[in-house]
């Protein structure tokens, strides 16, 4: 086997969560490069048809699911119609997430928890209705998981406490569940810098944002959704066969908050 070989992904199957666009869309479609037949979900109808086409033009099969993945059950039912549809389970991608930037005094314990569960527990929920279906194959193949954190989960900054707190926990289930799911399926995460996506619209359209974001990025730049495609696929494939329970950063070199989005300070 050649060392471009194990990035193969040949006739696995995979499943990625927030697949309309951005990180979502750009893994999906780095998998099918790869090999891989691919279900790709989200809330989104219009969105997914555009990422399944790219699926479709490299010879694979993808299989669209539009929910609200927000609600457990209908994310963790995907893993169940990967597997009727496709005929096995290889990889699960937790992508979906996400908070939105809220001052603290403005974070009620029903917000801080509705972030915990749309970005922890569907991963929990899908991974683990996932894993009985992954291991259903006797061909003894070495499963994956892989879990899209964020920077926030490592570092600190004002107005993201809801959001930073569920990203490091999203984090630390990575490494629980890789000691749980040893050594048939390995779960594997990535902490995600500034990557140029929808999220990242506001600070694109204003020069000096942009700037400021750029010039204390170590490596100079703002990253593509590739760059976190291609993070994935080695982690999904056997070229990361010996890794698990990891957090790997994929953020450019930055080691702290970069934007000021204003939030005020408290009063003294």
């Amino acid at each position: 086997m050649s060392i471009l070989d194990r990035f193969a992904l040949t006739d696995h199957v995979a499943i990625v969560t927030g697949a309309g666009r951005g990180l979502g869309a750009a893994t999906a479609v780095a998998l099918a490069e790869a090999g891989a037949d691919v279900l790709i979900s989200a809330r989104t109808a219009e969105q997914l048809d555009v990422v399944a086409e790219q699926v479709r033009a490299t010879g694979r099969r993808c299989v669209v699911v539009a929910a609200d993945l927000s609600d457990l059950d209908a994310v963790a039912g995907l893993a169940q119609t990967a597997y009727d549809e496709l005929g096995r389970l290889d990889t699960v991608v937790n992508n979906v997430g996400g908070t939105f930037p809220r001052e603290f005094l403005k974070t009620s314990p029903r917000f801080l928890e509705e972030s915990f569960s749309f970005n922890v527990s569907t991963a929990h929920a899908l991974t683990r209705a996932a894993v009985p279906l992954m291991l259903a194959d006797d061909d003894g193949a070495q499963k994956s998981v892989v879990t899209i954190s964020s920077m926030m989960g490592r570092t600190a900054d004002r107005g993201f406490v809801a959001y930073g707190t569920a990203k490091a926990a999203l984090a630390h289930w990575t490494r629980m569940a890789a000691q749980d799911l040893s050594p048939r399926i390995r779960v594997n995460g990535i902490y995600v810098g500034s990557i140029m996506t929808s999220a990242l619209e506001f600070v694109a359209g204003d020069p000096a944002m942009m700037g400021q974001l750029e010039g204390k990025t170590p490596l100079g730049r703002v990253g593509e959704p590739e760059d976190i495609a291609s993070g994935v696929l080695y982690l999904a494939s056997k070229a990361g066969g010996y890794v698990t329970g990891k957090m790997i950063e994929i953020d450019g070199g930055i080691q702290q908050p970069t934007l000021d989005l204003g939030f005020p300070d408290l009063a003294p």
